[in-house]
Order: C-alpha cells, then structure tokens, then sequence
C-alpha cells in the first residue's frame, strides 16, 4: 500500500492538510480565547468562559454539521462550514475592536459549530480508502493535528500587534487560514456511494447503539476526551498555584503534552499493523493507568512532565482507535447516523469534563482529581474484555 500515490489516500492528505489549515482557528482559540477573556470580561472568573464556549459549541452543533453533510454532501458541508467560521473570525474581532465581551462570547460558540464540521473529515477521510487501510487514514488525519497545533499560536502572535487592538488581526490571520483551506478543499473528491446505499434506510436508532462493537469505539473516544480533559485542565492550577511550580515549567509540560497528543500519529500506522484496533486501545489504556500511578505519587516537574506526556500518548492511541473501530460497527446507510451519534457523545463528555475540572480542584486535591480518573478508564476496560468475548463467541457459533 502506497499512502503517497494511492488515489485514496490523495484525498486523505488533501482532507488532512485543508482541515490543519481551518482547524488552527481552534488552537489559536485555545492560546487567545482567555487572554482575551480576561481583558473583556466583567470579571477575572468569566475569563475561561470564551473556550467553554467554544466546546459547548462543537457539542450542540454535532447534530446539525451531520445532517448538512448528509443533505450536501461532505465537500459543500465543510465549505459552508468553513464559510462560517470565516464569519466568526469576523465577529471576533469586531468583538475586540468594540470591546464587547458578549460578542466575542457569540464568535466562540460559532468557532466551536465550525470546529464540529471540521471533525468529520476524519470519517471523509477513512470513506475515500478501503476497510483495511481506514486506521491509517485515520492516524493521517491526525497528523494534520500537528500543523494545526503550529499554525494557531503563530497566527495568534504574529497577528497580536498588527492593529492597534491587540489580537484583533489575530482573528483576521485566521480567517485567511480557512479560506487557504477551503480552496484546498476543492481538490478534494467526494467517495461515489452506491446507489442501492443511498436509498436504503437507516436503522433504527436502538439498532445501532445496543451493537458492542459501536459501544466500545464510542466509550473509547469518550473516555480518551474525558481523561485528558480533566486532567489537562486541572494541570496548570495545579502545578502553577497549588505545586508552586514556575510558569516557564508549566508551559513547558502543557507544550510537551500537545505535542505527545499527535506525534504518535506519524508511527500508529505501523502500530495498528502490530497490534490491531483494540490493542491500539489497550495500550492506550496502560498509557492512562501509567498517568494517574505517576501523578498521585510524583508532584515534581518532572512527575508532572511524564505524567502529560503519557495522557498525550494514551488520548492519541484511544481516539484514533475508537475512530478506526466506528465504522466497523454499523451498516453503510447508518454512518451519518453512527457518527453523529458518537461525536455528540464524544464533545459532550469533552465539554463536561473541561468545565467541570476546575470546579472539582476547588473541592477535592489533585490525587483524588486522578483517582476519579480511574472510573472512565475501568469502565472502558471492562467493555473492551466483554466486546472481546461476544465477538469470539460469535466466530465460534458461525
């Protein structure tokens, strides 16, 4: 399998490169979203809401981004999509020229609607090549993270001083960035679908989510965002205000664990080979359990650093493997069902945790904080033992 030359898997780097174009609006969100806050907002606790926003967005917004793909097709979806983010960008430095808090709070909640569409293309992705190559596709995908992941944070600094607002070109950059990926996105060819897939009907919902199989790539990817949201979140005020670590240590930790949520990407392919889907999962899980032994026992730096790389790493192997498993589980006509499904309940547990965790710092210390962590993670242990057995028994009955 060539994944440079395969006409499948040119859609794939074409999906992977114009979605890290329009998804650096996120990570520059991630970077700007509270500096801003904290500048417009009325007061110093409502400065994180601009990013809880903008998750609560993704969530509310899984459902109608799925239904446009289904009605538009998946090419004229995200270019509306992206149209829209264009807008909030926008409306987001309108907000700062205004120095209107409430405005900039509405660009995140669309920031967030944009970011919903954006999450599809991992399922376009895996549609353009076959069944046995859709784990690579996924981790490709992924890949594009990295970019993202550059791209925001300097269009967040380059664009810092541009006006004599600060930030306010920030917004402009980012909107640049969308268009540049939305002509990308005109290289992009759709997966014809069978006629005879197009009429059929989609099964009922109950069919679909009582399937182990959908159950467990759904848990897996819920609990992937789950954990490391509530941990990632809770790390800076821990280690920072709590821990009295420097600012510089604590930048460098959430640094390394970015990174560590999307450089494994670039070798899961070869993993996936070796270990399959679930055991994708398994060693994701270790990674997680490894997470909380070193955090409840180490509060150094370097006890914080391991600790964030390895909830990067097992995050990374978790969702990728719960998006390679998903369509493995449902019938062709029931995919924009199935993944509409499991995006809802993905962002949703994503934006509970994340508002969640500092609240849970308020009450609880940063052990307890691990130790609820180790719910999630039996819960998906137990579902990837039991799916195991039903699928094994299922062989044998054949």
């Amino acid at each position: 399998m060539n994944i440079f030359s395969t006409p499948g898997f040119r859609n794939v780097w074409i999906l992977s490169l114009s979605n890290a174009l329009a998804a650096s609006i996120m990570t520059l969100m991630i970077l700007v979203g509270s500096l801003v806050g904290a500048e417009l907002a009325p007061s110093a606790k409502w400065a994180t809401l601009p990013i809880a926003l903008t998750v609560i967005g993704t969530a509310v917004s899984i459902l109608p981004a799925t239904r446009c793909m289904q009605l538009m097709g998946r090419k004229h979806a995200l270019w509306a999509f992206m149209a829209l983010g264009i807008f909030a960008c926008w409306l987001a430095s309108s907000a700062l020229g205004q120095q209107s808090f409430s405005l900039f709070c509405i660009a995140a909640v669309l920031l967030g609607s944009t970011n919903a569409a954006l999450q599809q293309t991992r399922f376009a992705a895996m549609e353009s090549v076959d069944p046995e190559s859709g784990p690579t596709a996924a981790s490709l995908m992924m890949c594009g993270g990295i970019l993202a992941a550059i791209i925001g944070p300097e269009l967040a600094v380059a664009g810092a001083h541009l006006t004599a607002v600060d930030y306010q070109g920030s917004y402009w950059l980012a909107a640049a960035t969308v268009i540049l990926g939305a002509i990308l996105l005109a290289f992009y060819i759709p997966t014809v679908v069978p006629l005879a897939q197009q009429t059929a009907h989609a099964s009922p919902t109950l069919n679909i989510i009582r399937n182990p199989t959908f159950i467990l790539a759904v848990t897996s990817g819920a609990v992937a965002f789950v954990v490391m949201s509530f941990v990632m979140t809770g790390t800076p005020i821990s280690m920072h205000h709590i821990y009295g670590h420097s600012l510089e240590d604590t930048k460098w930790v959430i640094q390394s664990h970015i990174a560590a949520m999307f450089l494994p990407s670039l070798v899961a392919p070869l993993l996936f080979k070796q270990l399959g889907i679930r055991g994708m999962m398994s060693v994701g899980l270790l990674c997680y359990c490894a997470t909380v032994a070193i955090g409840y026992y180490d509060i150094s730096v370097n006890g914080f650093w391991i600790q964030l790389v390895l909830l990067g790493v097992g995050w990374n192997f978790l969702f990728v493997s719960g998006t390679a498993l998903l369509p493995r589980s449902y019938k062709q006509q029931d995919r924009f069902k199935g993944q509409a499904i499991n995006d809802l309940t993905v962002f949703s547990f994503q934006a509970l945790a994340a508002l969640s965790a500092g609240w849970a710092l308020g009450l609880i210390n940063w052990q307890q904080i691990l130790l609820i962590c180790l719910l999630p993670i039996l819960i998906l242990a137990a579902l990837l033992l039991i799916e195991g057995r039903i699928n094994r028994r299922d062989k044998h009955s054949r």
